[in-house]
């Protein structure tokens, strides 16, 4: 399993715990706002807030906050003002970062990542210094059990690059142009999606000593943990002599 994938596993299973802090609702919010925003305030039609009412109902978010902050996506009521920004930067020996921020507060979100990269060592770059070591790609995994090779037919013929079964958790990547159309294609195909997004995969990723490798997993729980970020993106090859001390 690459790093990538290891460090998936391991936000899943953080899942259940973050879904006790206060601030998951102000995440939540947005990503059913942002999805809103950009697909329309119907779920049955757009994959992606179907998903995100679905994250928002399972953390026992008020189903007034989700209303309202589907109808500040579509504009019915104000304060949708927020903005995606994508950091790059460096942590320890090297390896390199895309982070992801969707907010209302610029300078509170720079002054959160540049915390976190300062306090592991790392250091903000300027733009387009990483993001050439990485591809977007959709990824869209699929929640529940089920057959390999049914899958794989059905992202084919929807038009996804491939299909990886992760320790039975099924992740299906397409190019991003056609991230939108397997989505909805697999939507309608009756499954269900545990979560969907673009996100940034690196070309090839990079071994460090497990020293330095732990000074990274703990940066990018931090920056994770931020209230601003969506998604951190490394080229860190996580090692299970790493994953198992980072765990400990």
């Amino acid at each position: 399993m690459s790093g990538h994938s290891k460090w998936s596993t391991i936000k899943r299973k953080k899942g259940a715990e973050d879904a006790k802090r206060a601030k998951i609702f102000t995440r939540l919010g947005r990503d059913v706002m942002v999805a809103a925003r950009e697909g329309g305030g119907d779920e049955s039609a757009n994959p992606k807030l179907k998903l995100a009412i679905a994250k928002a109902r399972a953390a026992n978010m008020p189903k007034d906050n989700i209303e309202r902050a589907i109808k500040k996506g579509t504009g019915e009521i104000a304060g949708g003002e927020v903005v995606e920004i994508l950091y790059e930067g460096y942590g320890p020996e090297g390896v390199a970062y895309i982070v992801e921020i969707l907010t209302d507060n610029k300078n509170r979100a720079l002054a959160e990542v540049k915390h976190a990269f300062s306090k592991y060592a790392g250091s903000l770059a300027t733009n387009g210094a990483v993001i050439w070591q990485f591809d977007q790609k959709g990824m869209i995994t699929l929640k529940g059990e089920m057959d390999f090779d049914e899958v794989f037919m059905d992202a084919a013929e929807a038009g996804a690059e491939d299909v990886v079964d992760e320790d039975g958790v099924m992740t299906v990547y397409t190019a991003r142009d056609d991230f939108a159309a397997v989505e909805q294609a697999l939507s309608d195909a009756g499954y269900e999606f545990e979560d969907s997004e673009l996100r940034w995969i690196p070309q090839n990723e990079v071994d460090v000593p497990k020293g330095k490798a732990l000074q990274n997993m703990r940066l990018l729980e931090q920056l994770e943990d931020a209230d601003d970020v969506q998604a951190v993106s490394s080229n860190l090859n996580i090692t299970d002599e790493a994953l198992a001390a980072f765990q400990a």
